[in-house]
Parts: C-alpha cells; structure tokens; sequence
C-alpha cells in the first residue's frame, strides 16, 4: 500500500470534507461544500482529498480550466488546507504526491491563490516555501488592507470627522440582515454606474449562503431617518472580520455613514477579533491601486498585507526530492 494516496471529491466524502475544514490550520468556512457548491455549475470541480495511509492530512479546492488545476477561482483564496498536527516533511511528501498526480494526469499547471497569513490559526506557509522549491511563477500579487487589534493606530482627522458627522446626523448602524434593501438600493446601484457589474454573489445567492452559514456571514446597515443610506457585508472567521461589500449612497461623504459604520464595526462589534480586513484596493490584475480608497482605508489605522498567486508547473514536482537533506 502506497504511504500517499489521493481521492477526487465526490459528494459522498461531504461530511469528511467539512470536518477536515473546519479542524484545518488554515482553512474557513468558505471551504465548506455548502459555500463552494453554491455556484457550482460555474466550475468544472476536480478537488482532493490528500491521504497518508488511512488518515485525511490535507485538501485541495480546486476546479480545472483545460490543462490547469485554480485554487479557487470561485473563491477569495485557495490552497492547500492542512491538519494542525501535519509536519514539514508530510507537507512536502503531500505535496510531491499532488503535483505528479497532476502531472500524470495532463494537467500541465497549478494554480495557487494564497491564503493570507491573517486567516491561518497557527503558521502554515509550508506550501509558500515550496512554491521556491517548485519555481513557481508569482502571477499577481493583492494588497489587502488590514488592521491588527492588539496594536491599534488611531484614526487619522479626515475619518474622526468623518465619525462626528455621522453622530451629527444621527445615523443608526444596525446589525439587522436585510440583505435585500442593501443588496437592491445601495450596492447593485453603485456597482453599475461605477464599475458596470453587479455584486459578485446575487441578492439570491447570499441569502442562501446567510441561511447555510448565520454565524460568518453578517449585514450591517446604516439608516437616516428610517431610509437606508449605507451597509457592509461581513465575512467573520475566527481570526478576521473581512469586509465582502462596502457601500453608500450619494450622501455618503456629507453623512459620514461610511466612516461611522466602520468605527462602530471596528471598535464595537469586532474589536475581540484579531483582524480587521478591508480587504484589496486593487485593479488592473493587481497593478494598480485604487488611492483614494487605500486613503480612505489607512485612515482607520489599516495597513497592507500581500496576498500572492503563483502558477505552479506540474513537472516540477521532482524538484522536491532533494529538499531534506
């Protein structure tokens, strides 16, 4: 019996999926089968489950686009996930016995969207190191706007300004789940005249995942005078609440709702998580930087973290063998 093994996933490992996701050292929730499979007549799916011998070490959520293997392009990042107690060596061997799979397989090219370092429980960038080992190919490199609680910057003048207008106005920041009033008054009417796209997750689709996922996924909205004004979709993992939308009417500058709401989210909601993340400032596949955004993101105290692509070739995997010495 071989000391490595690998599975496809199929929907009867469900539930073995899950477990390992949610026991994982790097893994959230957005790996679980309920978030993946929402869109998954998008994706043609050909993610793994990694054995050594009879005990699951690691997986891949992954979808295949011709000879290439993406870690994830449904997802904000992918990867692979590992079991807290895995060591070095097993990482290594893991992932020599994935890459030559993928190899004898055809499929010529892995792609790796990197979990930033923030959402891993305890340190787990064994793959990072590899991707030396390998000669992967950094394609694109993000720049994540982040907050670390335990060592606060303050708030520059333009946002405390912004926060005493917003009181000024008397704006309301309630956690009241109404994905429908932000969804349809604020943020698809923004994206359309701004960027002429729609929410990358439909009005339908996160509700649906709301319904599958109640304790990470939260609505925040901001209301003058009883009519919506502003809001932000949270994504919350144990060790970061990560903006997935933020939006505000016309009014938003006059009003401050975007500024207050962010320092009732920050100091009031989150402020027992360990990070805060913005999320990216960029366009352009990574080559530019939206600088009134990351303006407006650094005057809260954020500041950047990298999150790298890399483009693996399959071949490679031999390159490994001579790691340990």
């Amino acid at each position: 019996m071989k000391t490595y093994s690998l599975k496809k996933y199929q929907p009867e490992l469900k539930l073995a999926w899950d477990d390992f996701v949610k026991k994982s050292k790097n893994g959230t929730f957005l790996f679980q089968r309920d978030f993946m499979d929402y869109h998954q007549h998008r994706f043609d799916d050909i993610s793994l489950l990694l054995y050594k011998k009879e005990q699951l070490i690691a997986i891949l959520p992954a979808n295949r686009v011709g000879d290439a293997v993406h870690s994830h392009q449904g997802l904000t990042y992918g990867g692979l996930l590992l079991s807290p107690e895995i060591k070095f060596k097993t990482v290594l061997e893991g992932l020599k016995t994935l890459l030559k799979f993928l190899h004898q397989q055809q499929l010529n090219y892995l792609w790796l969207k990197e979990i930033p370092s923030i959402y891993h429980r305890v340190p787990s960038e064994e793959v990072h190191y590899f991707n030396f080992i390998l000669e992967a190919q950094l394609v694109r490199r993000d720049a994540l706007s982040v907050i670390d609680n335990k060592h606060k910057i303050k708030l520059s003048k333009s946002r405390l300004e912004g926060i005493i207008l917003g009181k000024k106005h008397d704006l309301r920041v309630v956690h009241d789940d109404n994905f429908e009033l932000f969804w349809n008054s604020i943020l698809i009417p923004n994206l359309r005249i701004k960027h002429q796209v729609d929410p990358v997750h439909s009005l339908a689709e996160i509700q649906y995942l709301k319904g599958k996922f109640p304790e990470h996924i939260k609505q925040f909205n901001v209301y003058h005078n009883d009519a919506i004004v502003a809001g932000a979709t949270i994504f919350k993992t144990p060790q970061v609440a990560h903006c997935q939308y933020i939006s505000g009417n016309a009014d938003k500058n006059s009003l401050g709702s975007l500024d207050l709401l962010h320092e009732v989210l920050i100091n009031q909601i989150f402020p027992d998580t360990p990070y805060f993340d913005f999320g990216t400032s960029n366009g352009h596949q990574g080559l530019n930087i939206n600088q009134g955004l990351q303006f407006w993101k650094e005057g809260f105290g954020a500041r950047t973290l990298t999150q790298d692509t890399y483009k693996i070739e399959t071949k490679n995997y031999r390159k490994l063998a001579a790691v340990l010495q």
